[in-house]
């Protein structure tokens, strides 16, 4: 059993990121491989980097900007091989992540299966990092896992994924429509496929965390309708597979948590997602929000409390990055960029 994988590395403006995300695709113990970069239109030096890595195994595509949904379709349309190894140009995968997900797979040889792994945010320094089990860290069905994932929460990193051709074709394409939450519901649509989830706890990934956020971003009417679509696209995947007392339950739950982290975004779509919540069978029940964030809000209005907690966001976020940059510099003399 020598399957071809191909690891597939959507790229857009990743100069500072892509050399070590690509040497971790070529550092695969798994020998058997094609690596397929596509860049998406890149302003920076992103393809001139991956260029430099072009050979036998490693091919770099260029399209002009469309998005990285566009991007993974059009290296779907090259891809050789048995397997698809989906990698981020930011994220990084250990060496014999994709080894030990194959390996494994032996056991269990059905082309339906659909593999994951641990992982764990980092920001340059991967061997300080911290891998911390979540729901989705067990072999599941599929209607247990989207029921977790929808209805406790968890995620599994778009790296963490090992996905048959078999699958990949039963799933179709990802989804151009969207801006936002393209992996969570591309890969709940792969799950609903599946016959089986299998979780390999050695096999692990890296998550590169010090994006800095922005609330009005996050609040813009594209992105939550981005999100909004996706949500109930992944609600519907498992009420096709179950539609149960349970699962409606884990539906709900999952919209009622899209309404409280969006409550100050479109009223149409907060109207929306009620009324779905109405038909599960749901109660809508208030609105969560912190003492904090409701004494701040008392004192300077809600868009200046919004504007608060992006700055604090982002100050926390760029200390610790700063902070573990300079600590691999010191004490590793080489960073992951």
């Amino acid at each position: 059993m020598n399957p071809l994988v191909s690891i597939i590395i959507p790229a857009y403006n990743s100069e500072k990121w892509i050399e070590p995300t690509i040497k971790s695709a070529l550092n695969q113990t798994w020998k058997n491989k094609e690596i397929i970069v596509v860049d998406d239109g890149s302003t920076d030096r992103t393809n001139v980097i991956a260029k430099q890595f072009e050979s036998d195994i490693l091919k770099v595509v260029t399209q002009e900007n469309a998005g990285a949904c566009v991007a993974r379709n059009n290296a779907l349309k090259i891809a050789q091989g048995d397997f698809m190894q989906w990698l981020d140009a930011d994220d990084l995968i250990a060496p014999d992540k994709i080894e030990l997900q194959l390996s494994n797979s032996e056991k269990i040889p059905s082309s339906r299966i659909l593999h994951t792994a641990s992982w764990c945010y980092f920001y340059y320094r991967t061997s300080k990092t911290k891998f911390i089990r979540n729901n989705l860290w067990q072999d599941l069905t599929p209607s247990e896992w989207l029921q977790v994932r929808l209805g406790k929460g968890g995620y599994i990193s778009t790296a963490g994924w090992l996905v048959s051709r078999t699958l990949t074709e039963l799933a179709g394409p990802w989804d151009e429509r969207l801006i936002r939450n393209q992996d969570g519901e591309y890969f709940c649509r792969v799950v609903a496929q599946s016959e089986f989830v299998k979780f390999h706890a050695d096999a692990k990934c890296y998550y590169r965390k010090g994006n800095l956020f922005s609330i009005s971003m996050a609040r813009s009417k594209s992105v939550v309708e981005s999100i909004d679509l996706s949500n109930h696209l992944c609600c519907d995947y498992l009420l096709n597979l179950e539609n149960t007392e349970k699962t409606r339950e884990a539906c709900v739950n999952y919209l009622r948590n899209f309404i409280n982290k969006t409550q100050y975004a479109d009223s149409e779509i907060i109207s929306k997602n009620q009324k779905r919540i109405i038909e599960l069978g749901g109660d809508i029940g208030s609105l969560a929000e912190t003492k904090k964030f409701a004494i701040l809000k008392f004192v300077f209005g809600t868009k200046n409390t919004l504007m608060i907690k992006e700055w604090f966001w982002n100050l926390e976020i760029t200390i610790r990055r700063k902070w573990d940059k300079l600590l691999a510099i010191l004490f590793e003399g080489d960073i992951n960029y």
